[in-house]
This record gives structure tokens, C-alpha cells and sequence, in this order.
């Protein structure tokens, strides 16, 4: 498992942690003493930051990882243009056979 696919399920779990926190505090409010709602007030703050903080990063990730597949390529292309050329037009062939079956 890849550290992006581990990073959006561990961010996938944090949201949900939230959002079990958001309904605990819901019934809190109603039922509970002003300490009680103050501690689940600062745990779901304290989740939200670590969330946004673990989503920050994960978006630099793959900005960056987006960032070197372009220079890989651009690198490839200026390297071995010929070969570029084929490679593109055998996606463009293929691409215009599947959208020519539907």
C-alpha cells in the first residue's frame, strides 16, 4: 500500500472520528454540564487541525508527485522524441478505436 493511499485512509478516519465527535457533542449540549461540552468542543478543534494538517499534506504529495511526472516526461520527450511522437499516436489510435465502438 502506497503512503498516499494509507495517508487518505488514515485521513478518511480522522473525518469520521470528527464527525462521531460532532454527534457526541450534539448530545452533549442537550444533556451534559458546560465541562463535558467544553472538552468535546476541544477534541474535535484538536482533531480538525490534525486532519487539516494531514490533508495539507497529502495534497504537497501529490502536487509534487504530479511535478516530477511532468519533468520525467519532459525529460523523456526531449531524450527520445521519436519515440514520444509513436507513443502518442498509438494512444490517439487507440483512443479513436474504443470511441469509435461506442
Amino acid at each position: 500500500m502506497t503512503d498516499t493511499t494509507q495517508a487518505k485512509k488514515q485521513l478518511a478516519n480522522d473525518f469520521g472520528a470528527v464527525m462521531n465527535d460532532i454527534d457526541a457533542l450534539m448530545t452533549a449540549t442537550t444533556n451534559k454540564a458546560d465541562t463535558e461540552v467544553q472538552a468535546l468542543r476541544a477534541r474535535i478543534q484538536e482533531r480538525l487541525v490534525g486532519a487539516k494538517e494531514k490533508w495539507l499534506d497529502v495534497q504537497h504529495e501529490a502536487v509534487q508527485r504530479a511535478k516530477d511526472a511532468a519533468v520525467a516526461t519532459d525529460d523523456y520527450v526531449h531524450a527520445k522524441p521519436w519515440q514520444a511522437i509513436g507513443v502518442a499516436a498509438a494512444v490517439g489510435l487507440a483512443l479513436g478505436v474504443l470511441i469509435g465502438r461506442r
